[in-house]
């Protein structure tokens, strides 16, 4: 056996495993051995099969089985070892011929990386505190979203649901009793057409859709206007999860889940913009089987939306050419946050840090604690993913208190965030 290396950069390597038929043979002869005893067929005895015959009908395929649990096991023992490789290692040739085996593989190295001075990182954060007119709108969109509606005879305003046949005079097909919120954003080209009607008018139109108009024919059937809920005791403790009884309590409620919002959402937005800022500030070569793994995952993760079969004719090299950059920078924000655990003296994962984790994963999920620590207890891969999620929210928690972070209002943290989407286009 001779393994060889080739460095193809400083994080990806060709790995060459050789090897004859010689030193497999001992192999082959063990298998073939195992095979006749077990093998049966029709005019002999179990067991008593002539290897010559059993040569001749299954000595390749055994012979190529043995070839690819040895490749295994060298790649387990003797370069998993010596390299310890990192990502999605890919076997790139393959060859069994004139009894000379040869073997290349690709992998990933681990890079070098020199941790940028933490201090001179600059990051904006969002800092928002709910105010008492926030409050107010809120409740007011709550009595709104469980109003009931009902029917009257006016006009068609802004303030009013509509129900509608509409009739494609395109294509002569017609969706009866369709329901129009005009207060809705998406439905201003139907209000336009038919302010000021009542129920019963008949009023055609036309809806750009992409590069022509859609001609429709409206029958409006039904005006009907909100009928909204009293901010009684009933619709309180219903809102409340039972936390409120009267309004001054029901306002605190409203108001403490407003701000746990704006605050997680501010932490969400915070580690994207370091992680980026981090990426940003690093110049290291990430290895190809890694970003490979990352494209992988991505692929998985749309399974998983589409019910764990991608839509036909998916393109799947096409997708992950085009998640390709993306992947480079998740690739390396792996490596800085590994750095950075290492860095850091009190990354440390306690029980209670596991504890806190599975409580809120379970809250998210509606599942209990013990469900998901039972789920957890049978999927070790699922722990150690756990595990790393903490670890990482740790160093994300750390990093507030190492980088510049400069703090912005709610609004203009939306203008800066605009203005570096419009420089992303």
């Amino acid at each position: 056996m001779n393994i060889s290396v080739k460095e193809i950069t400083s994080v990806d390597k060709e790995v060459t495993l050789k090897a004859n038929r010689e030193e497999l043979q001992p192999k082959f002869d063990k298998a073939l051995k195992n095979y006749q005893g077990r093998i049966n067929l029709p005019g002999f005895r179990p067991g008593k099969v002539p290897m010559s015959m059993v040569k001749k009908r299954f000595g390749n395929d055994i012979e190529i089985e043995e070839i690819n649990k040895y490749i295994q096991e060298v790649f387990e023992k003797d370069i998993v070892e010596e390299h310890n490789p990192v990502g999605e290692t890919q076997m790139i040739d393959f060859q069994w011929e004139n009894d000379e085996l040869e073997v290349v593989f690709k992998i990933g190295a681990k890079p070098e990386v020199e941790l940028a001075d933490l201090k001179k990182i600059k990051v904006n954060k969002m800092v928002h505190d709910v105010d008492d007119k926030e409050v107010q709108e809120e409740i007011e969109r709550t009595l709104e979203r469980q109003s009931n509606w009902e029917d009257v005879d006016a006009k068609v305003t802004k303030d009013h649901r509509v129900i509608v046949d509409v009739e494609s005079l395109n294509h002569g097909d017609v969706d009866e009793d369709q329901t129009l919120d005009l207060r809705d954003e998406g439905t201003k080209d139907f209000l336009k057409a038919l302010k000021g009607k009542k129920a019963g008018d008949v009023v055609e139109m036309s809806i750009p859709h992409g590069d022509h108009e859609d001609e429709l024919k409206i029958t409006l059937k039904k005006v009907q206007k909100p009928l909204k809920v009293k901010l009684d005791e009933e619709f309180i403790k219903k809102n409340s999860n039972g936390e409120a009884s009267n309004e001054d309590e029901f306002k605190s409620f409203i108001k403490s889940r407003m701000q746990q919002y704006y605050d997680q959402t501010a932490d969400d937005m915070f580690n994207n913009e370091v992680v980026s800022a981090l990426v940003d500030a690093h110049s290291f070569e990430v290895p190809d089987a890694f970003v490979e793994q990352v494209k992988s995952s991505y692929v998985n993760q749309l399974k998983q939306q589409y019910g764990g079969n991608l839509p036909e004719n998916f393109d799947e090299d096409s997708y992950k050419a085009e998640m390709t950059d993306q992947a480079k920078r998740e690739a390396m924000w792996y490596f800085i946050s590994q750095k950075l655990q290492e860095t850091f003296e009190d990354i440390e994962i306690k029980p209670e840090d596991i504890d806190e984790f599975i409580s809120i994963e379970a809250a998210r999920y509606g599942a209990t604690v013990d469900q998901l620590k039972g789920y957890y207890a049978q999927n070790p891969n699922m722990l150690e993913s756990l595990r790393s999620s903490i670890r990482e929210n740790k160093v994300l928690d750390k990093l507030q208190d190492e980088v510049k972070i400069t703090e912005l209002d709610k609004d203009a943290y939306r203008k800066y965030q605009e203005k570096k989407e419009k420089k992303k286009k």
